[in-house]
């Protein structure tokens, strides 16, 4: 199992080392934590990296130091569980930037304080960007917000990665409250429709008009149509709500046993239940693009598995094979 707010790094040689992530606010770090930064690294040989969401990575750690290194830093991690809100990027705005059109630092570290870790149905990330520069990356973010001079626009569905995809634009020129209660209504209507999916995904599934119809009339103060979500009946006549494309889209069907060639994604789609599975060997990001193409062999190997252990857990859910 994984050191408590660690990471897996690069396996060499059968030698394990791992990564720890605290979490900074906008990136904001005073010079007394950064200087027990310092002081940590030197102490357990570990490496300081700049990462992409703002904030300061330490690597090359040995797993019996992680806890004694989390005292001494007296900081909290970065994320509790895969699947959450993962970080609010945010660009300097106009306390800073002679661009900057908004505060942005006043609205990214109020969209952190309440969304940092929650839970949501795949990994979320928020950019804020004080100006239609962008800097913070807000139009390929699962939510993004830009500044202009009128207010706020915000942009839903944005990523990056292995399946980039520009964000849509849901409203324009609001007031910080205002945009605070639109982002709140995204959240929500994601966590009660969506499946392990992130939220451009969710809206190519069931369309965007749909979506903005949807949270602008709860925004606007009316009531939205009931959504349909996607479901497909089972052998055993139980529902199961699967990942867009159903139970036939890959090799797995419902009634076959998980083996090392199963892919990930298939797996959770046709067995959901194997879910809390994954997550009890610390293989909590499901919604990751990786999982579209990755068998439980090379996902054991990258997270240092034990795979006969992983397999025989995983089939200790799923119907057995008449």
């Amino acid at each position: 199992m994984l050191p408590k707010g660690a990471n897996l790094q690069k396996i060499r040689e059968g030698n394990r080392t791992y990564a720890i992530t605290p979490h900074l606010p906008g990136g904001f770090i005073k010079p007394e934590v950064m200087q027990k930064y310092v002081d940590v690294s030197k102490k357990y040989g570990g490496t300081m990296k700049l990462t992409s969401g703002q904030r300061i990575m330490i690597t090359g750690l040995k797993a019996e130091n992680i806890e004694s290194i989390w005292e001494e830093l007296g900081m909290q991690p970065a994320l509790g569980f895969a699947n959450c809100v993962r970080s609010v990027k945010i660009c300097p705005g106009n306390a800073f930037c002679k661009r900057g059109k908004q505060d942005s630092i006043k609205l990214g570290l109020e969209l952190d304080k309440r969304y940092i870790k929650k839970e949501m149905p795949s990994r979320i990330k928020l950019g804020v960007s004080g100006c239609p520069n962008s800097c913070s990356e807000s139009f390929v973010k699962d939510v993004g917000v830009i500044g202009t001079d009128a207010g706020w626009d915000v942009y839903v569905g944005g990523s990056a990665g292995s399946h980039p995809r520009l964000a849509d634009k849901l409203i324009e020129s609001l007031d910080y409250e205002d945009t605070l209660r639109i982002i709140d209504i995204v959240m929500r209507y994601y966590q009660k429709h969506a499946d392990i999916e992130r939220i451009g995904q969710f809206i190519e599934r069931i369309g965007l008009d749909k979506f903005k119809t949807d949270v602008l009339a709860e925004f606007y103060g009316e009531k939205s149509a009931a959504i349909e979500p996607k479901v497909s009946q089972s052998a055993t006549g139980e529902k199961i709500v699967p990942l867009p494309g159903g139970l036939t889209e890959g090799n797995l069907v419902f009634g076959d046993a998980i083996t090392g060639d199963s892919v990930i994604s298939d797996i959770i789609r046709v067995y959901p239940q194997t879910i809390p599975v994954f997550r009890s060997f610390g293989m909590g990001c499901l919604g990751c693009p990786s999982s579209a193409g990755e068998p439980v062999t090379q996902a054991a190997e990258i997270h240092g598995i034990n795979m006969p252990e992983l397999l025989a857990a995983l089939n200790k859910v799923v119907p057995a094979n008449d």
